[in-house]
């Protein structure tokens, strides 16, 4: 296996007039799950038809499993496991017929762990898939990418229809997968799964990266919430001249809420003074996180 599973430079697709993405650098290491976070429209399918070797790159480059996705295309989707964001298979076939034809072309000996797979996810597989609902095709689409344990994973909106229960299911096989030494690439609006499952995740908005990083150094480097409760009159404008503080607002009286990017030890020590009678801090979720990179964008192109 190639040291690193998937890596791209600079890697750009162009649609005549309309955006396409612009300068993707990622790299994604063995055994790693990968999110690839962005609303609908940001990038993430067309990213991954590049990689996919369904769309030619317009510049840059690409590499997965040491591989020319496009070149190669045959030998980097022998060994990949995929599910489009939208599956399409014969629908006229019922899911058993799929899952064989799909079997057969892979030259895949034995359906114990093909058969496993139906029955921890509840697959339809004896009506044709012209007849299955969303959730069903999409059951349908995770035992087609994950049968033949592929050494790669590429999975665009894979919990798409999914009741919680099911999407509970999928995490714990995405763990499964890793703890083998396989990778998944799982590209996701889902901020929750995401969240829970990811080892790294790239944000993509507008056709480019704007961060790469672990869900805690992404948390490490976020603005925390400091909750200050009084039950005295106080100014606290001196906080305000904290570096470290980025803003504060009175939620209603008696209530100070302040937003801090840096060191706590500054913070502390000017609230000491204050002499508050509660104080509550938590760090950044991954939504507020999103939308904070979101928002900072939009800052700096008005």
């Amino acid at each position: 296996m190639a040291s690193t599973v998937i890596q791209t430079h600079a890697l750009t697709r162009s649609f005549g007039p309309r955006r396409g993405i612009v300068d993707v650098d990622l790299a994604v290491e063995p055994g790693q799950i990968f999110g690839f976070l962005g609303p609908n429209g940001a990038g993430k399918s067309t990213t991954i038809r590049i990689l996919m070797g369904l769309y030619h790159a317009s510049s840059g480059s690409a590499r997965v499993l040491g591989l020319d996705p496009f070149a190669d295309a045959v030998e980097v989707h022998r060994r990949t496991g995929y599910l489009p964001g939208e599956l399409a298979v014969y629908p006229r076939l019922t899911g058993r017929q799929v899952l064989d034809r799909f079997a057969s072309v892979r030259g895949l000996r034995g359906t114990r762990y093909r058969d496993q797979l139906v029955e921890r996810f509840g697959a339809e597989v004896d009506r044709p898939t012209q007849t299955l609902s969303k959730g069903n095709k999409q059951k349908l689409g995770l035992v087609l990418a994950f049968m033949h344990r592929p050494e790669l994973l590429v999975l665009d909106e894979p919990t798409s229809g999914l009741d919680p229960l099911l999407q509970l299911e999928f995490a714990t096989l995405l763990q499964e997968t890793t703890a083998a030494g396989r990778t998944v690439f799982l590209s996701s609006h889902d901020l929750d799964e995401v969240q829970r499952v990811v080892h790294r995740l790239a944000i993509i908005r507008e056709g480019r990266i704007v961060v790469t990083d672990t869900v805690e150094g992404l948390r490490r480097h976020a603005p925390r919430t400091v909750e200050l409760t009084f039950d005295h009159d106080v100014d606290a404008s001196a906080l305000d001249r904290v570096d470290a503080v980025q803003a504060s607002a009175w939620t209603d009286p008696g209530h100070l809420r302040l937003t801090v990017a840096g060191p706590m030890a500054p913070v502390l020590r000017a609230i000491a003074p204050l002499d508050p009678v509660d104080l509550f801090a938590r760090p950044a979720d991954l939504d507020e996180l999103f939308l904070g990179y979101y928002r900072s964008t939009d800052l700096q192109e008005a």
